[in-house]
């Protein structure tokens, strides 16, 4: 009946769960602090579905050699097959829950497929790598104790070779015992059961159990979310809600502004790389956090000229999910837009406006050409000039990992700009406030060290801002410029209120002009987005023409726009607008509805509580979801 050589079998697939279990242990304490308030034995409890999923499928030929009745399953040399079956899939498996330990304070979200078009790009994956490898030593030592275990106990339990001298009873408990297997095996491939859901689970049933992302990802584990997000265009389906008209008059996705301006500004984009929200002393006058300490004095120096969204959130989780919202008012949900077989349709954007218009346009980014995906997209939207590390030719400003400083290579941009005939358009996306967080070495202890890594950081790009704007003050065209800053996605998190999911994915949005005449004055606290710069400039430069938009101008005062913000995240479709905050799955479920300011989703009121506003906010949701997926897959983008 081959009692011992089921029980080793059994023994050497506990081992798998165990060093899972060990991996979801690491991972969670080392994102503990976007976790919120979790029951530790309920993450672990619930995420054993998804091992059995992705155990299973890894371990599929080491189980067909140990059950199948071969007769020289004892064998030696059979078991050395067995032991490369065994351990090749698990430790290259076992790898990326590693990777994702470090990678998810970044991504906010697990390791999919969709993440290998963020570093298809990179022309410096080695030089990142090893960057890599030394900033998160104790994560591969780590790593590899943890393999050399595995493998101790793995090996502390071994076959006696034995023949096989009754060979009918043989094969026939051997098929038994392999039908049985075979069965438990499914179940676990499907999430736990024959049961009355007609499908597999999937990424999304993560967040049955939580309504907290962060730790449906740690009841997650990548192996799971790579097997199921292969060659799968996760995210993008088709719906049918509402009806046309109502699209129409809620969400207003076509848009047109009547403002006159007797002459095109110019206007400079901003995306700040990793400038959280909670880094800026101006966005945070209302917040009360105690013993608040800003890192941006020049920002804030400047926002006193300016116009603040101090109460604006995040559309996109990555650097490529910031391009597309501010440039093209495009948000990223599940899978980002710009990483989906639909991106390389005609789009109208802020730049074929501005083409239109007959500005000069240009975008800026100091690493190498292509990098992150820039280059690409910069493309598909129709920029005239793409400036990157090659046309900056002067590799004695690399900063060795990314590409060129910031303060060099804004004083580069300041020197085209004045070479450029106006009207004209310039974005740029920085690249110092990044991993490895480090700055000039001549600069080192000019700025405070603060309490995270990346804050020395955020105070050189801010120390190179100012330098930026003492050339631009010098040159004929900046009177007559509107210059517009916002950080792509959130970073590192010291304070608590910042460590919330929904107060995480804060933006911090500013307009500024030495013209008065060009922007106001003044903070405006009403719930915004990072897809409204796109329409608010749009705006400003006096386009009065229909065009396609999800955000709004926030600068329009005659018209019945709603200010709400469709807050990115990677399992879930989340809209803030009005008194709430509104959640819901790819499949329409309705997870939750919250006030909208509990920002740690702590009291979900579904169920407890029911208004007119709140039929109303879920249905303007499930308008934007289909009103989003039927432009993107019907390629109605360009207008």
């Amino acid at each position: 009946m081959r009692i011992r050589e089921y029980v080793v079998f059994l023994y050497r697939i506990f081992l798998v769960y165990l060093f899972y279990a060990i991996g979801r242990g690491v991972f969670i304490y080392f994102n503990n602090d976007v976790m919120g308030d979790y029951r530790l034995l309920d993450l672990f409890y619930y995420g054993l579905a998804f091992d059995n999923c992705a155990i299973m499928y890894l371990n599929l030929l080491f189980i067909l050699l140990s059950l199948l009745p071969l007769t020289i399953n004892t064998q030696p040399k059979f078991q050395k097959v067995v032991f490369w079956s065994y351990f090749i899939p698990n430790v290259l498996a076992y790898a990326t829950n590693f990777v994702d330990v470090a990678y998810y304070p970044f991504s906010k979200s697990r390791f999919t497929s969709a993440s290998f078009a963020v570093l298809e790009h990179e022309q410096n994956k080695m030089t990142l790598f090893f960057t890599f490898l030394v900033d998160y030593w104790y994560l591969f030592v780590g790593f590899f104790l943890l393999i050399a275990l595995w493998v101790y106990l793995y090996q502390r339990v071994k076959f006696v070779e034995t023949s096989v001298e009754k060979k009918k009873p043989y094969f026939i408990w051997s098929t038994v015992f392999f039908l049985g297997f075979g069965t438990l095996i499914m179940m676990a491939i499907r999430g736990g059961g024959f049961t009355s859901d007609t499908r597999p689970i999937n990424m999304l049933d993560a967040s049955r159990h939580v309504n907290v992302t962060p730790q449906a990802d740690a009841i997650l584990n990548t192996p799971f979310c790579l097997i199921r997000s292969l060659g799968k265009n996760k995210g993008f389906k088709e719906y049918q809600f509402v009806d046309e008209a109502y699209i129409g008059e809620r969400l207003k996705p076509i848009k047109q502004y009547e403002r006159e301006v007797k002459k095109k500004p110019n206007v400079v984009l901003f995306i700040l790389e990793s400038f959280g929200k909670e880094y800026w002393g101006c966005m945070n006058k209302r917040t009360n956090i105690p013993d608040f300490k800003s890192y941006t004095p020049f920002l804030d120096s400047l926002a006193q000229h300016a116009y603040v969204l101090d109460n604006a959130y995040c559309t996109g989780r990555q650097s490529i999910h910031g391009m597309s919202s501010m440039l093209a008012g495009i948000p990223s949900f599940q899978v980002a837009y710009t990483s989906s077989p639909y991106v390389k349709q005609p789009t109208q954007s802020l730049v074929s406006i501005a083409k239109e218009m007959g500005y000069d346009t240009s975008f800026f980014h100091s690493a190498p050409n292509g990098s992150m995906g820039f280059l690409g997209f910069s493309n598909i939207l129709g920029f005239d000039h793409y400036y990157g590390k090659n046309e900056y030719n002067n590799d004695a400003d690399d900063d060795g990992h990314w590409g060129i400083w910031d303060e060099p290579f804004f004083q580069y941009m300041c020197r085209t700009y004045s070479e450029k005939q106006q009207p004209f358009l310039g974005t740029i996306f920085t690249l110092s406030s990044h991993h490895p967080f480090q700055i000039p070495a001549k600069y080192e202890g000019k700025f405070p060290k603060g309490n995270l890594e990346i804050h020395q950081c955020i105070g050189y790009t801010d120390y190179s801002l100012k330098q930026f704007f003492e050339c631009a003050k010098k040159q004929p065209w900046y009177e007559n410029t509107i210059f517009a800053f916002v950080n792509d996605h959130p970073n590192q998190t010291y304070y608590d209120l910042y460590k919330e999911p929904i107060t995480n994915m804060g933006a911090a949005i500013m307009f500024y002009s030495p013209n008065p005449n060009l922007v106001p004055t003044g903070v405006n606290e009403e719930i915004a987005q990072q897809i409204d710069i796109y329409p608010s400039l749009v705006d400003l430069m006096g386009y009065q023409k229909p065009f396609r938009s999800w955000g709004r101008s926030v600068f329009a005062t005659k018209t019945d726009e709603v200010p709400r913000a469709f807050i990115s995240n990677a399992l879930m479709y989340q809209l803030m607008q009005g008194n709430y905050l509104y959640v819901i799955d790819e499949n329409g479920k309705v997870n939750g509805v919250y006030k909208k300011e509990d920002g740690g989703l702590k009291n979900n009121l579904l169920g407890k509580e029911d208004n007119a506003e709140m039929q109303q906010g879920i249905k303007d949701l499930k308008a934007f979801m289909q009103d989003y997926m039927d432009r993107i897959i019907h390629h109605k983008l360009a207008n």
